[in-house]
């Protein structure tokens, strides 16, 4: 069976799934390998719970003719999802980055819902599996597509784009995120240029932060839409940015006040009143959606507990995010200041050296009582009274389980591995 063949099924259903917990009725599951697992032996238990077709690459499962099977389920997925955007032939926008992309995804869909039908990546789908799952969830109804794209090693971003093929691409920024993978910061750089490189060979369009030297020099020769602060030469020029602790911007004699917090959002919001403008969306409209959006799912929440204001920020950290979100909480006009930070993560060679940067980000912060939690930070440990590290969660849990915290402001931020929003049941 051909591609033709697969999406002509794949046409007939609402959904597509990888995983039989989700399965809906008139689902088109596809069975993928993983290291530790065969998703062929699920395909019986998909058509029980309601599941149309399965793709399938292990003839040892072959059911009846609702089976399709291939020699390759991931690859086939893949090359299923190209078929559908060009079919679909919608206008796609891409963006990647160090920080923030799940953030600036969100805040451009809330803005071109306003004009547009649109669908975007769900959460962080946005790896190899997650770039075809989110093309295939686009439908003859949708608009415009926005889909995020992750990497952690070069070549990655390149292998997307050529699955995905945006009209459109934006990165948020060129961090200290995934050295290991990506053999340092100019790996970073090279790889998430990836990008760049595909929009410039087929003569697509960037959208560029022109207060980031890399992104300008990287898309001199690209065609390009820029936003600035205070850049008359910028496509879009934002009056004043601020942010305590909510990040407040004006362009065009409109204000816009966020439920984002740290001057490190402020670029996410530009770049969705950015791309909003580009499409045509009414100013109005661009507020009413930023002003509305509020974040989840531990990223930059503000929660009041007690008589404590606390900052979670406990999605993910990186040396760059860790970096913004400590000098932005320096700068907060509050008194009593507490930080939580856990170890970041897949930073090789360079990790410990990277968690003394943060410690030394700190040093001279003598009113701001610091825990520091997880082995590197530990390995860092030094002794100052505002200090306090511990190896591991659990030491730091039983160290605090009898501390009371009252009227402070509170930042919690760690890798996604450290789950340090465990700390907000301690506080």
């Amino acid at each position: 069976m051909d591609i033709i063949d697969i999406h002509n099924l794949f046409l007939k259903c609402t959904s597509v799934s990888i995983d039989t917990r989700k399965i809906g009725v008139n689902s088109f599951f596809v069975a993928i390998k993983g290291d530790n697992f065969n998703a062929n032996t699920f395909a019986r238990e998909a058509l029980d719970k309601g599941a149309s077709y399965v793709l399938i690459d292990d003839e040892d499962y072959f059911i009846d003719e609702r089976t399709i099977l291939v020699n390759n389920s991931l690859a086939t997925l893949q090359q299923l999802a190209k078929f559908h955007r060009n079919y679909l032939k919608l206008p796609i926008i891409a963006l990647t980055g160090s920080n923030g992309k799940t953030t600036t995804k969100e805040l451009i869909n809330a803005v071109l819902s306003k004009k547009f039908k649109t669908k975007a990546t769900v959460g962080n789908l946005n790896n190899h599996i997650g770039v075809p799952l989110t093309l295939l969830s686009f439908d003859a109804q949708t608009e415009i597509g926005i889909v995020e794209m992750g990497a952690n090693h070069k070549k990655e971003i390149e292998f997307l784009c050529e699955i995905a093929q945006p009209d459109y691409g934006y990165i948020t920024n060129f961090g200290k995120a995934h050295l290991e993978g990506f053999g340092g910061v100019e790996g970073v750089i090279q790889g998430k240029s990836e990008m760049y490189h595909y929009l410039s060979k087929y003569d697509k369009l960037a959208f560029v932060n022109f207060e980031d030297d890399i992104q300008v020099e990287k898309t001199s020769k690209i065609k390009a839409f820029s936003f600035g602060i205070n850049n008359k030469i910028a496509d879009v020029n934002i009056d004043h940015v601020e942010a305590d602790p909510f990040v407040t911007v004006s362009y065009l004699q409109n204000k816009i006040t966020t439920h984002l917090i740290g001057l490190y959002n402020a670029n996410n919001v530009n770049a969705a009143i950015a791309i909003g403008i580009y499409f045509g969306v009414k100013n109005e409209a661009i507020k009413q959606a930023l002003e509305a959006y509020i974040p989840e799912n531990n990223r930059s929440q503000l929660i009041t507990r007690g008589t404590n204001e606390i900052i979670l920020d406990a999605y993910n950290a990186n040396p760059s995010s860790m970096k913004v979100a400590i000098e932005n909480f320096i700068l907060l006009k509050k008194v009593d200041k507490i930080l939580f930070l856990g170890d970041m993560f897949e930073l090789g060679e360079e990790s410990i050296i990277e968690h003394k940067g943060v410690l030394d980000l700190l040093i001279n912060q003598d009113t701001i009582k610091c825990y520091f939690i997880g082995k590197d930070f530990y390995k860092n440990r030094i002794s100052k009274t505002n200090f306090f590290f511990f190896d591991n969660f659990e030491n730091f849990a039983e160290a605090i389980k009898d501390k009371k915290f009252e009227n402070n402001i509170i930042l919690i931020k760690g890798s996604r591995g450290m789950a340090l929003e465990r700390t907000l049941e301690l506080i």
